[in-house]
């Protein structure tokens, strides 16, 4: 027994034809009559009278009908219930590097969580590898992490680029770094040098730019929210890339800027990756097409001293967006 033949019956009983019962059901009249007969043969009892002039529920199926109704309220009732679950325990795990947090990730989780406020976000502050292993392993759903131009990507881990930006030196507004256009690497390194720990992007940078010269770095540091507030405090300057630092909060109020490294160097590129292997829930998707209309939309300003900007926003966009899905 199924509970779309006790359905079928049912519909029969409301509308009071089988013609209009089966253009309910989106089935064809044969089908309808042909479930209602499985289920007829399996009770062992006659559920319809069926005459030329039309089917009608018998005497039989009307004793049976209450039983059939609270069949289909149960049922009802469990699939209400199991959604409310589901919901309620839905929950998504975003590994991030800290990057382009402000302009990027920030409005995204506003307009995610304004379109699926049943849908919980994790976020996870971790090094590239720990988020690409926790990737592979089912730990996390999608990761956002920092990649060299030109760094192969692993053929496990599927990637979306989202944004690519210059390498800049990150320094107070008020240092005279910030009078210069563009900062060389030897007026960089002469300043106490916050860099990102081992296993950052940005720290491989720095030392692909010391060209095997022992590194002389002040301080070492996990991730790019820590190595801007040290900047804010005076105590040295840091490489990232433009998208960590334009918009941000201290930028925006002048007490930090940054400027374009004059050096030849490759971009750095900001993707969301998920593993390949792995069944990707439709929030997860959703997800990633608001990261990418948000991306394709935002473009770092011109850096300023002092200056404060209106930060990007996609409140009250398409939740779905543009991009891959």
């Amino acid at each position: 027994m199924r509970i779309e033949q006790l359905e079928c019956v049912a519909a029969i009983t409301r509308l009071g034809s089988m013609r209009r019962a089966s253009e309910s059901l989106h089935l064809s009249q044969p089908a309808l009559s042909q479930t209602i007969s499985n289920l007829e043969r399996e009770l062992g009892v006659t559920l319809l009278d069926r005459h030329r002039a039309g089917t009608r529920i018998s005497a039989e199926g009307r004793e049976l009908l209450p039983w059939i109704t609270e069949v289909i309220d149960a049922v009802q009732r469990l699939r209400s219930a199991a959604d409310d679950q589901s919901r309620t325990r839905q929950m998504i795990r975003v590994g991030t590097v800290n990057a382009a947090t402000v302009p990027l990730v920030t409005p995204v989780m506003h307009a995610f969580r304004a379109a699926h406020p049943e849908t919980q976000v994790e976020l996870v502050t971790a090094q590239q590898t720990e988020i690409q292993d926790a990737l592979r392993g089912g730990g996390l759903d999608l990761g956002l992490v920092n990649l060299m131009d030109g760094d192969d990507v692993a053929s496990d881990l599927a990637a979306v680029e989202l944004l690519r930006g210059r390498p800049t030196v990150c320094c107070r507004a008020d240092s005279p770094l910030a009078r210069l256009e563009t900062i060389g690497t030897d007026a960089m390194f002469a300043e106490p040098f916050i860099a990102m720990r081992a296993g950052y992007v940005m720290h491989r940078y720095v030392h692909r730019l010391l060209g095997g010269r022992p590194p002389a770095f002040a301080y070492s540091v996990d991730g790019a929210e820590m190595g801007k507030v040290m900047v804010a405090e005076g105590l040295g300057v840091t490489l990232l890339p433009d998208y960590s630092v334009a918009d941000d909060p201290l930028e925006r109020h002048g007490v930090i800027t940054y400027r374009p490294l004059d050096a030849d160097v490759p971009d750095v590129v900001l993707v969301a990756q998920h593993a390949r292997t792995r069944h990707l829930a439709g929030a997860v998707h959703r997800m990633t097409r608001l990261l990418t209309a948000q991306a394709a939309r935002w473009r770092p300003p011109t850096a300023r001293n002092g200056a404060c900007a209106e930060r990007p926003h996609v409140q009250g966009d398409d939740p779905h967006g543009a991009g891959p899905g």
